[in-house]
């Protein structure tokens, strides 16, 4: 049910989903607002509806079906297929490690959890070698230890439980909004201001159900916080810090593209140009983690330095702060 590529969003339990229709989704069809609410495709939903899966004020509806404010929609999913995951000796960079969770400097590329056409290769199959059993169960058979993600081509710190109590530790800290998450980001333009807050509704994009908008009638609210740590006026380019308060699929990279700022590199959300592409990913990077350790309530906090492909393009740019103005 979840995405790829889904950032850093606290992953629900497997189960029955549940929504009250709000007025964003109040007069949309029963698939369109359902796909749009449980980040589903439209065609898994419709394929929920056909099985009867699907029920509006306790009943069975079709996928046609409008809304109206206040009523309530349940989802009951098929239960995933398990996959056969294998335990991969791929190379971990490891910032902190005990007995309940552990900490990485995840590289751009490398997929979080296995999902249908990439069952290998992911940090889920790493973990499984770096850990020697101990993550089975840990958090359900396809994600076992993940508590959040990062999209694949971001890089940076994070973390995975290695034992329920940690599971249930932080993944009740993100669903809280507790958790300390800032990033490194280079854009393409100049802000005027030095700092600022976007709070736009995020959702599945109306034309293209593989990207995300805020051009959506069922977004969930989501909003971003930036300041700027250099603009290279020349170039225009910005170096800009970024705190989500939430954490939707894609978040950072939709935000700052609906504010004119698309992340460099970003072939998805910025139409990023020939030489921006090069880079082969967006430059965005998680460069803090910080945390309540689960178990002793000690207050943790990680970072991450700049990759050399993100530290090379900073290199590259003349930044000037609002000091030097």
């Amino acid at each position: 049910m979840q995405p790829p590529d889904a950032l850093d969003e606290p992953l629900a339990p497997t189960g029955g989903l549940a929504f009250t229709v709000e007025e964003g989704a109040a007069g949309q069809r029963v698939d369109a607002a359902l796909a749009a609410l449980a980040d589903v495709s439209r065609s898994q939903i419709k394929r929920w509806v056909d099985e009867g899966r699907v029920l509006v004020g306790g009943r069975a509806v079709r996928a046609s079906r409008l809304l109206a404010l206040g009523e309530t929609i349940e989802a009951r999913p098929l239960e995933p297929v398990a996959l056969s995951l294998e335990a991969e000796a791929i190379p971990l960079v490891v910032l902190f490690e005990d007995e309940e969770l552990i900490v990485l400097d995840k590289p751009a590329g490398l997929v979080v959890h296995p999902a249908p056409g990439h069952p290998k290769g992911t940090l889920v199959n790493a973990l499984l070698h770096h850990c020697r059993g101990q993550l089975a169960g840990i958090g359900g058979v396809l994600r076992p230890g993940i508590v959040h993600r990062l999209d694949r081509g971001t890089s940076g710190v994070l973390v995975a439980a290695k034992t329920d109590l940690a599971h249930r530790g932080l993944a009740e800290q993100f669903a809280l909004h507790s958790i300390e998450r800032v990033y490194r980001t280079f854009v393409r333009g100049l802000p005027r201001a030095s700092a600022g807050r976007i709070d736009r509704p995020i959702g599945r994009h109306p034309d293209d159900r593989q990207r995300m908008s805020v051009r959506t009638r069922a977004g969930r609210p989501s909003a971003t916080r930036w300041r700027v740590l250099g603009r290279d006026r020349a170039q225009g380019i910005s170096a800009l810090e970024i705190q989500p308060e939430t954490g939707r699929t894609h978040q950072i990279r939709v935000h700052l593209a609906s504010a004119g700022l698309p992340v460099v590199g970003d072939v998805v959300y910025g139409r990023a140009r020939g030489e921006e592409a090069l880079l082969g990913r967006p430059a965005l990077h998680a460069a803090r983690l910080g945390f309540d350790h689960p178990r002793s309530g000690a207050r943790l906090c990680f970072d991450a330095p700049l990759p050399p492909d993100l530290q090379s393009l900073e290199d590259s740019l003349a930044l000037e702060t609002d000091d030097d103005d």
